[in-house]
């Protein structure tokens, strides 16, 4: 008899692994990924208003499409590569180069002023992460908060491995000098 985990039968025919684990449905996947594919969005965009389209995107992108992966690496590799596509695309769009936002009342916050996390040191970090050159953030970001390996950035993001070594330690000594001051033992 055939373990279940490599085989199982459905409707007749055979369906192994992997296939079976593609099978999850949308809902699913958004709860598994959501965190990282809003955190990636929002890291991207600077803001949560283009943050909620990109993230909107990706998961309807992942809908529409539904594509098979070999494994869940392959498929959050997927959604990664996706969400900064989507993020470049909002970045790059007509609507960012020609819509100049006015000042409303001087009371009301803007939107990415709303945006705040917990604790102060949080929001100095972000706010840090978000003077970088966008791709400073990215490889920050894949390495700290995604936890992917140098070769899992640079397979991700087409880009050498020793490019990937030089941005992150390039982007290190700018949060370095822009966090300085901020604390004490900096």
């Amino acid at each position: 008899m055939e373990s279940l985990q490599a085989v199982r039968v459905e409707d007749g025919k055979k369906m192994n692994a992997v296939e079976e684990k593609d099978s999850l449905n949308t809902a699913q996947i958004i709860d598994l990924h959501k965190n990282m594919v809003y955190a990636i969005a929002l890291t991207h965009t600077k803001n949560k208003v283009d943050a909620d389209d990109v993230f909107q995107e990706v998961f309807l992108n992942y809908h529409r499409k539904h594509p098979i992966f070999t494994d869940d690496e392959h498929r959050k590799a997927w959604l990664i590569v996706t969400c900064i596509n989507c993020a470049k695309q909002i970045n790059t769009s007509s609507w960012q180069r020609r819509v100049v936002l006015t000042q409303g009342d001087p009371d009301t916050p803007t939107t990415e002023e709303r945006f705040t996390f917990r604790t102060e040191e949080q929001d100095m970090v972000f706010t840090a992460l978000q003077e970088l050159p966008l791709k400073y953030r990215t490889v920050l970001h894949l390495f700290y908060f995604e936890d992917l390996s140098v070769a899992q950035i640079s397979s991700v993001l087409g880009i050498e491995a020793g490019t990937v070594k030089v941005q992150l330690t390039r982007a290190r000594a700018q949060m370095r000098d822009r966090l300085k001051g901020e604390y004490n033992h900096a």
